[in-house]
């Protein structure tokens, strides 16, 4: 059976859909069997991402039993994406997530599960429906203030937090540094992916970053994050890695997670 990760963020414009389609294309890129599903209820994305426009069934009718759960499944890439509708026709019960998500794991080695950016029914039913969930921020004060509130209320609930990802980040003094959202969080860093334009591209000719641009500094720290979620090695061919400079904090991190679930 497949491992489900909820992608969480409790602030809106951090890229957390983003986060979920380029990383599910990067771990598709190692040959395994990926579902993206769009746990955003009220204001869902995650379709729009691939051109998934109006589509006849989405999560919306699965929860409220007008479809089964495999007609909403629409393949994009080398990997599948169950949009919400952006436009439902009734109320549905987000804690049905689970039960649902439960039997279509057994099809996929790997599951994200894309939430809401507020904390509600819908953030917490995907924090339900997950094995583990990986929390996204930015590395700015408001932002991380509400990245605290998410650590905080899944140790309350009992959730597994695997990591944080700092998206758009500048590498800039302004910044908070990596060390210090560590420091408040107590949640270790797994990658830290670049702002870059190219990010929008891709939403333009909607396709993920990673598959629009292969080569790049944030594609590459995807495939990273990837590799260790699902317990592969990846060292790309590169003159930092010839000359053996110091590794990154995040690149420390995601070996201690790798020698603690696979090598245990």
């Amino acid at each position: 059976m497949g491992k489900s990760f909820g992608i969480i963020s409790l602030k809106g414009g951090v890229g957390k859909t983003s986060v979920t389609s380029s990383l599910g294309a990067a771990i598709a890129d190692f040959d395994k069997r990926v579902l993206l599903v769009d746990g955003n209820f009220s204001t869902p994305h995650l379709g729009l991402h691939f051109n998934i426009i109006e589509p006849k069934f989405t999560l919306h009718e699965v929860l409220g039993k007008e479809a089964n759960i495999n007609q909403a499944i629409h393949r994009v890439e080398n990997f599948d994406v169950i949009p919400s509708s952006v436009y439902p026709s009734e109320k549905i019960n987000p804690f049905q997530l689970r039960d649902r998500i439960k039997f279509i794991k057994r099809s996929y080695d790997v599951v994200l599960i894309d939430s809401s950016p507020a904390l509600g029914e819908e953030t917490l039913s995907v924090m339900l429906a997950s094995d583990s969930i990986i929390i996204v921020t930015t590395p700015d004060y408001p932002t991380l203030s509400t990245t605290l509130k998410a650590v905080k209320i899944a140790k309350q609930r009992g959730t597994h937090i695997t990591g944080l990802v700092i998206n758009k980040a500048y590498n800039r003094k302004f910044e908070i540094s990596l060390l210090e959202i560590e420091s408040f969080a107590e949640v270790p860093v797994l990658a830290v992916i670049p702002y870059d334009v190219n990010n929008l591209k891709a939403l333009s000719k909607f396709t993920s970053s990673t598959n629009f641009k292969p080569k790049s500094k944030g594609s590459k720290e995807y495939r990273k994050l990837a590799a260790t979620l699902i317990g592969e090695k990846y060292k790309p061919r590169s003159l930092k890695n010839l000359f053996g400079l110091t590794p990154k904090k995040q690149d420390i991190n995601r070996e201690l997670y790798y020698q603690k679930c696979f090598e245990e």
